[in-house]
Order: structure tokens, then C-alpha cells, then sequence
């Protein structure tokens, strides 16, 4: 079940907090909360089914959905987590910016550490596909190569000009240095979307322990603790030829692509009259 933990920002109680309006008389108005979605979806589930999924953002409603339910396991199969930075020998520092005090946290976990603390105690089956496995498969001109060699779709269109405009940015704008973080950000997606074992991943089961004492310096870390920590097995390398080839692959499979997929196209739609008989 990709994207259920960004929902968190768009709820009701979110909006409310920023001064939204909220309408008591008519809630049938109002935005569902990330607990009533989650009961909506395992509603639908077939008996004995199972879902996996893909967070990358603060693991807030994951938390809250492992609080509320007291056989998590029976309900999720296995949770990958986008977010997350060890850094072995602390000279890799996190992404966290303009927080001059922690120079080692990725920006997820930061957002919420009390929340990944309680997710990585629980008893999920978790992968957890860390900054540093993110920052290697970031390569604007990787993909872009590649993406200009498909047969295009309107998703590879759209995905080809996004991501020109992001490289665009960051090759010439200092504010806009970050920018290859997306690229990061859905290695995610292709692991849940295609096939995992293509990118010839290796990984490392490792005790894994999320701080969160109060400390800003170190709130949002993750480290390897022997005694307290709990396994959890991480992404430590993929085939970075694989998986760009993957990502344009999976973009421009007429299969995959929409039915309508484009403005053009539905406006052509529009001018042709129904044949009703």
C-alpha cells in the first residue's frame, strides 16, 4: 500500500491546527483521518490477505495505526521504510537542513523521531532503504539518458520533464543542491513496483535502534545497538545500471500507462459525440 503514511499532512486534525476550517454539521465534508483510512482499506481485504507498505515520510500515522491495533502483524505483511541515515564512521551527514546541531540524522526521522522509535520496536517485518543506499542511485543524468531513449508514455514524458527541471535547478542554483534526494526517494517505488531481485540488491540484517531522549543533536538517529536494538534488514547496495533501467522501463510500459494521459488527449475525447445505440 504505497504512500498511506504521507496522508498524515492532509488530515483533519492537521488542517485544523493551521486554522482550516472544520464544519461539525456536516462531517461527511471533512478530510478522513489516517486511522478511518486505514480501517476503510483493511476493510476490503480478502481473508488471510495482507498488505506491504512503502513510507517515505515521517512514520507519524504508521505509529499511530501500530498503537491502535493489537495484532499488527496479522495485518501487514512487511513495511519498507524510504528514510533513515547510518553513518558508520560519522563522516557522512544526514540531510536535515538548517539545523546546525544534528549533522547526522536523515530528515524523516527527524520529523518524528518519537514515531520511528515506535516503529522500529514493533514486530513488523521492516527493510529499511537507507540515505546513504539513496544518495548512490541518485544520478540525474543516468535516467534522464535513459528516459530519452524510451518509447514514451505520457508518465515518461512527465517524469522526463520533472526530473530535467530538478537537475536543471540543481546545477545552477546553490539553494537547490538537494534536489538528486528525489531520485533517492523512489528507489522505494521501483522495489515495491518492480522486480526487486533484478537490481541484484545485497543487504545487512543489523540490531537497529532510533533515538529519541529529547536530545535535538541526536533526536531522528539511527544506530546499531547490539544490546537494545532490534533487527531490521537494509538495503546496502543495488546495481545502479539496473536499476535506472528498471525505473524508465516500468515509466514506459504501455501496460502500466493510463488509459487517458494526457490534456490533448482527453480534450479529443471530449469533441467526439457519444454513440449511444
Amino acid at each position: 500500500m504505497e504512500g498511506l503514511l504521507s496522508l498524515s499532512r492532509y488530515t483533519a486534525e492537521n488542517s485544523v491546527k493551521h486554522g482550516a476550517p472544520r464544519d461539525t454539521d456536516h462531517p461527511e465534508l471533512r478530510q478522513p483521518l489516517a486511522l478511518e483510512i486505514w480501517e476503510s482499506v483493511v476493510k476490503t481485504l480478502d481473508p488471510g490477505s495482507k498488505i506491504t507498505v512503502l513510507t517515505n515520510g515521517p512514520l507519524t500515522s504508521l505509529a499511530k495505526i501500530i498503537q491502535n491495533e493489537n495484532n499488527i502483524s496479522s495485518v501487514i505483511r512487511e513495511v519498507y521504510v524510504v528514510g533513515g541515515h547510518i553513518s558508520h564512521d560519522r563522516t557522512e551527514k544526514g540531510n536535515v537542513p538548517n539545523i546546525d546541531l544534528d549533522h547526522y540524522t536523515e530528515l524523516n526521522m527527524f520529523l518524528d523521531p518519537l514515531a520511528a522509535k515506535t516503529v522500529f520496536e514493533s514486530s513488523l517485518d521492516i527493510t529499511l532503504i537507507p540515505l546513504g543506499i539513496q544518495r548512490r542511485v541518485g544520478s540525474f543524468p543516468d535516467i534522464l539518458e535513459r528516459l530519452r531513449k524510451m518509447n514514451t508514455t505520457p508518465e515518461a514524458l512527465f517524469a522526463r520533464r520533472l526530473l530535467s527541471r530538478l537537475y536543471h535547478l540543481k546545477e545552477t542554483h546553490y539553494r537547490y543542491q538537494h534536489m538528486d534526494t528525489f531520485l533517492g526517494e523512489i528507489l522505494g517505488a521501483v522495489v515495491l513496483a518492480g522486480n526487486f531481485s533484478k537490481l541484484d540488491p545485497t543487504f545487512l540484517v543489523k540490531p537497529i535502534k532510533v533515538l529519541a531522549e529529547g536530545v535535538e543533536s541526536e533526536d531522528g538517529g539511527v544506530v546499531i545497538d547490539e544490546k537494545q536494538g532490534r533487527l531490521v534488514k537494509i538495503v546496502e547496495n543495488v546495481n545502479l545500471g539496473a536499476y535506472y533501467d528498471l525505473f524508465t522501463e516500468q515509466l514506459s510500459s504501455k501496460e502500466q500507462s493510463a488509459v487517458i494521459g494526457s490534456f490533448d488527449e482527453q480534450r479529443r475525447n471530449w469533441s467526439v459525440p457519444l454513440n449511444l445505440t
